[in-house]
């Protein structure tokens, strides 16, 4: 196993300070480790899930060779040659397994943005201290937008979202954590397989969520009225300035509808299981509220924006890959991890072979299934 960093690198150097996991503690489980802290509906620290993944190599005695850089994969006879900043590997086969968050993705348009405004991405922010005084633009209002957005606000900065398509989630549904019924009602478990549209779904947006003692719903209502101004997609730069689309109640009403939809699939499951009985009775929440004049022109020459935070997505590295499997969006071309080339694989991509498998809790069932494949394909071999 090739690190580049430590065990557990991405958490200790590529997030924010406050950040917390957005699954409850009791849901953060890898073969034969799980956590048995006092705190089940709590959420992880940083530094506890850097603690929780660190213990678990440990106990797993994985072959960690840490401080290892891959440079080049590329294909040798039957199987891979893998030169690393710490001399060249010959393999048979090889899981790629970096993860989709490799690198922020920043618009093109952001090169047009005026010099005097600082931009960061999620990679460069660690706190509201580290930012200039003044106005701060977050642009993408999924999770990491909307908990950076609300941290910005309590430091006393005016901020202004830019909301594009996004997944509303309360934080708690009938009593119990929404990724609880997330779970218990088998959402989590829809395999790729059997999902229509596959190329969007590994494309949603993470959900409006938070993980914080009081166990806080983090929507755009909440934002709004700690009086962090909404203002739609940002389309382009013209002329030093920020222009952003129309048409927030369509979007504000898509996100409406879809969690009310999900909502009620856990109602469902709650009832054919008998459980009414044993949670909360069944919720609908207000619907997003619509700014009475949303913006669509922002100056940012005028001194009122002083930072933007890109929080539009990340997307993985392939640079080193120097086999003929990434397509034209830079995306692997794979199965459920089986990579379209003979004795390649991967894990933690997006909706790998089920919806849970980028959670802690989901890798397990996607690692036996794409080892099994490795397994036999060795075993063909010999």
């Amino acid at each position: 196993m090739l690190e580049r960093g430590e065990v557990a690198n991405s958490w200790r150097r590529e997030r924010w300070d406050s950040l917390r996991l957005l699954t409850p503690n009791r849901q953060c489980r890898l073969p034969g480790h799980r956590y048995e802290g006092p705190d089940p509906d709590g959420y992880l620290t940083m530094a506890e899930v850097t603690e929780f993944i660190e213990r678990f190599a440990k106990i797993s005695r994985a072959p960690v060779r840490t401080g290892v850089n891959v440079t080049s994969v590329r294909p040798d006879g039957d199987g891979y040659h893998v030169t690393t900043s710490h001399g060249a590997l010959a393999c048979r086969t090889v899981v790629i397994a970096s993860g989709a968050c490799n690198q922020p993705v920043v618009p093109p348009f952001g090169a047009a943005v005026p010099a005097s405004v600082r931009q960061v991405t999620p990679f460069g922010y660690r706190d509201p201290g580290g930012l200039p005084d003044g106005g701060v633009l977050v642009v993408g209002a999924s999770a990491t937008g909307v908990q950076l957005a609300a941290e910005l606000s309590r430091s006393g900065r005016p901020v202004t979202l830019s909301v594009g398509e996004h997944v509303r989630l309360p934080r708690t549904y009938r009593g119990r954590d929404v990724l609880w019924w997330m779970d218990a009602a088998g959402v989590w478990d829809q395999r790729h397989d059997e999902i229509d549209d596959l190329t969007r779904a590994r494309r949603l947006p993470s959900p409006q969520l938070v993980g914080t003692d009081e166990r806080t719903t983090l929507d755009l209502n909440a934002l709004a009225s700690m009086g962090v101004e909404l203002v739609g997609r940002w389309a382009a730069v013209r002329e030093g300035d920020a222009l952003f689309s129309g048409g927030l109640r369509n979007v504000f009403s898509l996100a409406d509808l879809k969690m009310d939809r999900l909502l009620g699939t856990f109602d469902e499951w709650a009832r054919a299981r008998g459980l009414d009985g044993e949670v909360g009775a069944p919720e609908r929440f207000a619907p997003t509220r619509v700014p009475e004049s949303a913006r669509w022109r922002l100056d940012l020459r005028s001194g009122e924006i002083r930072t933007i935070v890109w929080a539009t997505g990340f997307r993985p590295d392939y640079q080193w890959l120097d086999v003929p499997v990434i397509d034209e969006k830079g995306r692997l071309r794979h199965d459920g991890g089986v990579v379209d080339s003979p004795g390649l694989y991967a894990l933690g991509l997006p909706v790998l072979r089920r919806r849970r498998s980028t959670f802690i809790c989901g890798i397990e069932d996607d690692a036996r299934e794409v080892i099994d494949h490795l397994a036999r394909y060795v075993a063909v071999r010999r």
